[in-house]
């Protein structure tokens, strides 16, 4: 496939991003915005608006709503109806706020359909994205235009071009001093945050190598029904899909690729690896690998070492581990940090610490309410999502993959059109069987 080249260097890519790599800008700075930027209202109440009514979305809207700021969900957008509905039944019942004044979506406030959430973000100040990732450059892209601050899901994109518009897209947000939190929620965990400042202190000095493993049973399966259009199906079953889901290494194992690069302030030069569907291989599960193994080398040669697994039955894991020149760290269990003889010389308390996902909406929310331009995570989120697409072109094709090849692609997953009787860009053979990459074979750049 002609493939052309976009001139983003790698060097450029990384230049500067390491120490701003998620969380809390270096500086918060106050925003020389007027109050007006950060709500819209006549009195402080900030508004939201959530977009992708799906189990997360639903959950996300939840903790804003938790938050200890005046905030109002006053608009819903989901590409099905009954998803939207059921998301906001579910937000009513939650018992840790009044929903009856935080709550104020209305019929012609719900908007269901591919094209709806243009009209849910305008009426917001804040927008919570959450649609499957292959939508979130589109989203993100109109909600920073529009100026709002953003809480977004990760992965943050399904494909290269995907990674750019985001790239592009931070930076105007940047430049807007608009607030924008990934749900990378680690960066918002206090055993991590922890970990980390004791890791760039130089408690197990430099990292030669580390592990980062994302191994479970897999997820759900939703059963196609009669009159179901092909589009329809897709989007119900998105996660099998890689211009929605991007495969599971980048929907769930970038939560460990995301703690490495944050441990080693830097992104890797290239990756190779092995993959494939060795047991979940039906019709029902789309075109996706059930099992990925990469190595992830980082410019100074270190080597990441990484496994992500969706076959039960198996040895379960979800940790990362860290080797350098003086210890050793792990979040495997207690988080810890070892000498190189496995004496213990720092752990967390593991108890008493707050709940990540609550955190994070905390302090966007808090950032906000106070007119604080501090959180400038999507960035790194762009860059942590384009790691494990590295990883599934590398597995996928079974070739060493350079990173700026990666990310220069102009191969595209996404649909052109978007409606429920378009055609979604991969099919079902006569049998109903999905294609899917067979390494040696297919061709990824």
């Amino acid at each position: 496939m002609e493939r052309k080249k976009t001139g983003i260097l790698r060097r450029d890519f990384v230049k500067g991003a390491a120490a701003a790599a998620g969380g809390i800008i270096m500086t918060p700075l106050v925003s020389n915005a007027t109050t007006s930027t950060y709500n819209s209202s006549v009195d402080d109440t900030i508004k939201i608006a959530l977009v992708g009514c799906g189990g997360r979305g639903t959950g996300a809207a939840v903790q804003a709503l938790s938050t200890k700021q005046n905030l109002k969900l006053v608009a819903m957008c989901d590409a099905f109806e009954d998803r939207l509905e059921t998301s906001l039944g579910n937000i009513m019942k939650q018992e840790g706020y009044n929903a009856d004044e935080k709550v104020a979506v209305k019929k012609k406030s719900k908007f269901v359909g591919f094209d709806g959430y243009k009209k849910a973000i305008d009426m917001a100040d804040v927008v919570i994205l959450a649609t499957p990732p292959g939508f979130r450059p589109i989203h993100f892209e109109y909600a920073i235009e529009q100026g709002k601050h953003i809480f977004m899901e990760k992965p943050v994109a399904t494909d290269a071009p995907g990674i750019r518009k985001v790239l592009a897209t931070a930076e105007k947000a940047k430049q807007k001093k608009l607030n924008v939190v990934v749900g990378l929620q680690r960066h918002y965990q206090t055993n991590y945050r922890e970990l980390m400042k004791r890791v760039h202190d130089g408690a197990i000095g430099e990292i030669t190598s580390a592990q980062a493993y994302w191994n479970g049973g897999g997820v759900w399966v939703r059963p196609r029904k009669e009159g179901m259009t092909e589009m329809e199906y897709q989007m119900r079953n998105w996660y099998y899909f890689n211009w929605l889901c991007g495969d599971h290494i980048a929907e769930q194992h970038v939560h460990n690729l995301d703690v490495v690069n944050w441990a080693k302030q830097s992104y890797p030069v290239r990756a190779q690896g092995m993959g494939g569907r060795e047991v979940r291989k039906g019709k029902e599960n789309g075109e996706i690998f059930d099992h990925h193994f990469v190595e992830f080398e980082y410019e100074d040669g270190s080597i990441l070492s990484s496994q992500c697994r969706h076959i039960k039955g198996c040895m379960n894991r979800v940790s990362e581990f860290l080797h350098g020149t003086k210890g050793r760290a792990s979040t495997q269990g207690k988080t810890s940090i070892t000498d190189l003889k496995g004496n213990v010389i720092w752990s967390h308390r593991d108890r008493d610490d707050p709940n990540p996902y609550q955190q994070e909406h905390d302090e966007l929310f808090d950032a906000i309410a106070k007119g604080e331009y501090k959180y400038a995570d999507a960035e790194n989120g762009a860059k942590s999502t384009m790691t494990a697409i590295l990883g599934r072109l590398a597995t996928y094709s079974g070739q060493l993959i350079e990173w700026d090849d990666a990310l220069n692609s102009d191969l595209s997953l996404m649909p052109k059109k978007f409606a429920f009787d378009a055609e979604p860009p991969i099919l079902p053979d006569s049998d109903g069987f999905y294609p899917s990459a067979i390494p040696g074979v297919t061709k990824v750049l």
